[in-house]
């Protein structure tokens, strides 16, 4: 193993926490990915890696060489990454992760154009809506709704979805269309929540030029967003969701448009890469086909190119 692959191996290895799942990764033996570390370390003539039964942990020395080594590698990559043929044609896996109701409505029925474009790039989607750990989950970008909150992360907006509050005409027969946003107080909303929030029973409206959250009571809640819109078909309760998710159904009247008169807030969607990475050319062009996709979705945006 050269010098390049022994620091790839070794930065996979305080990443994951492991020496057999980075040896996994790379598709390499853990005998071999042992004892090239070992000679590493040999050749630098200290300890890098502490050893327990249950992880791996860097060593105040062995941090420090990380940091030196996710630099190095980023930089080669995007050396590699600035010759015109590798840019043009970018090979290799790319792991990522988006909501389901993203993944089976806007980006999966549009993958095989990607694929025409880039044949050098094999696809590995996941489906989610918690915002995973990148690094240790080996995913090389994700797709979220909402604000991005952890600084860690590069995030690239890709579009603002309009938003629509609803419900199915069984729960207004029930508990009747409210007239006015102070009207929301008395109805039921369905909540949202993700890995460690708590449960949002929240609507907001834009009233007056600001927003305002109004908090509703509920009895049922999801974590998924294709769930969230089934809720409101049985009666659950109102719901706000981007236009988009549920036009087909306020088309054909399984669910009702209320509160019409106050816009909703758009909802933010955006690509997410760790930070401490060079943007490799398969991610790059993977998030430029996404913005295009989405600007052509979603084009009162105007937001393709725009970066937070």
């Amino acid at each position: 193993m050269d010098r390049l692959d022994s620091l790839q191996l070794f930065t996979r290895i305080v990443e994951l926490g492991s020496f057999s799942r980075a040896a996994a990764a790379l598709d390499i033996p853990r005998a071999t990915a042992t004892h090239a570390i070992k000679q590493l370390e040999a050749r630098l003539q200290t300890r890098l890696l502490e050893r327990t039964t249950r992880q791996v942990r860097p060593t105040l020395d062995g941090r420090a060489f990380y940091d030196r080594c996710v630099h190095v590698l980023s930089e080669l990559e995007d050396a590699e990454g600035a010759l015109r043929h590798v840019a043009a044609n970018p090979r290799g896996i790319l792991r990522v992760d988006m909501a389901s109701v993203h993944a089976a409505h806007i980006v999966l029925p549009r993958i095989d154009t990607f694929r025409a474009r880039y044949p050098g790039i094999d696809l590995v989607v996941s489906s989610g809506d918690s915002l995973i750990d990148l690094v240790s989950e080996g995913v090389d970008c994700v797709v979220r709704a909402g604000i991005p909150e952890d600084s860690s992360l590069v995030a690239r907006r890709l579009a603002l979805m309009p938003q629509v509050i609803c419900a199915s005409p069984r729960y207004l027969a029930e508990h009747g269309t409210p007239q006015h946003p102070d009207a929301l107080v008395a109805h039921q909303a369905v909540g949202f929540f993700s890995k460690g929030k708590a449960v949002d029973y929240s609507l907001e409206l834009v009233i007056e030029g600001k927003r305002q959250a109004f908090t509703l009571g509920g009895w049922m809640a999801t974590n998924d967003a294709e769930s969230y819109g089934a809720c409101a078909l049985r009666g659950c309760g109102l719901v706000q969701l981007p236009r988009y998710h549920v036009q087909k159904h306020l088309d054909d009247g399984s669910l009702v448009e209320v509160l019409g008169e106050w816009a909703s807030p758009d909802m933010p969607l955006s690509a997410l890469y760790p930070q401490h990475r060079q943007l490799s050319p398969r991610v790059r062009v993977f998030i430029d086909w996404l913005a295009q996709l989405y600007e052509e979705r979603f084009p009162a945006s105007a937001l393709a190119s725009a970066r937070r």
